[in-house]
């Protein structure tokens, strides 16, 4: 039982009801418990518990309460310009990392931990986590769900309700359960934003 800490990270099967596992857990759900209890004015108290919660916090991330996470964000990595709408969980056993300038709609979950197939194993109460990857410039709708080990590239877009099972590449419109690749992001995109309406360049900034 010693040896099961070390485990969380190398896609081994361990047992998280471990005591050090999970005093060191309980630690980092006190602090995402007074993440969640800020008031929507506290803005500069949820920056510096942040930075105490997770692994990496790049500038202007921004989380929107509630924010559910197996060890409070301790095993996520965040790039910069990172948005959170509510809801969203991270089953965070092992590693997150989320590149700069992605959102994640409400009610996301990325997940890094699974449980044995067998039963035997699984009664009794045996885990496994995979790192989850996901790209710069992403974004996932709301309730998208991505399973352990997946990893999904840059500028791709997960389309709502969507079950990632399998890797995604970058540039790519993908959607569906399981979730699979639409198209590409093409030259239509620059010139339409959402359904007919057209993206008006001279106002961008």
């Amino acid at each position: 039982m010693s040896n099961m800490k070390e485990k969380l990270h190398t896609t081994e099967l361990y047992l998280p009801n471990d005591e050090t596992i999970m005093t060191e857990q309980l630690k980092c759900l006190d602090r995402l418990y007074d993440f969640n209890m800020t008031r929507p004015t506290e803005l500069d108290k949820r920056q510096k518990l942040m930075k105490e919660m997770f692994a990496e916090v790049g500038e202007n991330c921004y989380i929107e309460p509630p924010f559910h996470s197996n060890f409070g964000g301790k095993h996520c990595h965040l790039g910069n310009n990172i948005y959170f709408n509510f809801g969203v969980t991270l089953v965070d056993d092992t590693h997150v990392y989320i590149g700069d300038s992605t959102m994640l709609g409400p009610n996301v979950v990325i997940a890094t931990a699974g449980h044995p197939i067998l039963p035997e194993l699984r009664v009794k109460a045996y885990q496994y986590n995979a790192t989850v990857h996901i790209g710069k410039n992403c974004w996932l709708g709301a309730g998208v769900i991505v399973l352990p080990g997946i990893t999904i590239g840059d500028n791709t877009v997960v389309g709502a309700g969507s079950v990632v099972t399998k890797d995604l590449p970058p540039n790519v419109i993908a959607a569906g359960n399981p979730c699979r690749v639409l198209r590409e992001i093409n030259e239509h995109d620059r010139e339409y934003y959402f359904k007919d309406k057209k993206i008006n360049w001279a106002e961008i900034e």
